[in-house]
């Protein structure tokens, strides 16, 4: 999931949020040099991208569009599940949507200084530009699936994926929803366990 997907999964604890969306940008095994809601920050998104990416029915779907979107089938279903999870927001969450991100939007972590240059400006960029207020509408969609596409270092399909979405959305749809309700059960008790570390 991209990151409406990993402030979901945040369970609306707002360090771990910014923590969360930090992990795509530390690489490495080490990262106990960061504050405790960093490293459990980093450790529940790279926990959220390999349950996504080993998903038995997520990997069914990965293979059913790759002839149409190659190299970036995992990209794509990743911004296909935000744009889903904005859609349908109101079954998983209990805050109204634009609140939500609202909420999101106007806190100032505490542990910013300890975020890299990059991040920082990425984030920055995010909340002023409120990125995720366009995730329920297609467009928003074909601007995530452009924009994600033009950033890539090498040659894509990735801005047509919109196209892709529309032509399988009965089944891309379908495959959100079993994932959603394994994923809600799973991290329900991830979180618990990363708490009690």
């Amino acid at each position: 999931m991209n990151f409406l997907g990993h402030l979901y999964f945040s369970y609306n604890n707002l360090e771990l949020m910014y923590a969360n969306l930090f992990g795509d940008h530390v690489k490495g095994s080490d990262y106990s040099h960061f504050p405790e809601i960093v490293q459990t920050g980093i450790t529940l998104h790279r926990s959220i991208d390999n349950y996504i990416d080993h998903h038995p029915k997520v990997v069914e779907l990965m293979h059913k569009l790759y002839p149409e979107l190659p190299k970036v089938t995992g990209i794509a279903i990743d911004l296909f599940f935000d744009h889903l999870l904005a859609i349908h927001w109101k079954k998983y969450h209990s805050d109204e949507y634009f609140e939500f991100l609202e909420t999101f939007y106007s806190y100032s972590p505490q542990n910013w200084d300890s975020f890299s240059p990059h991040f920082q400006t990425l984030i920055t960029t995010m909340k002023e530009r409120k990125w995720m207020n366009y995730y329920p509408q297609f467009e928003g969609l074909v601007k995530a699936t452009q924009g994600v596409g033009s950033r890539i270092s090498f040659p894509n399909k990735l801005p047509m994926a919109s196209s892709v979405f529309l032509g399988h959305r009965d089944e891309i749809e379908t495959c959100f929803q079993l994932f959603m309700k394994d994923a809600i059960e799973y991290f329900n008790h991830k979180y618990i366990e990363l708490n009690n570390k």
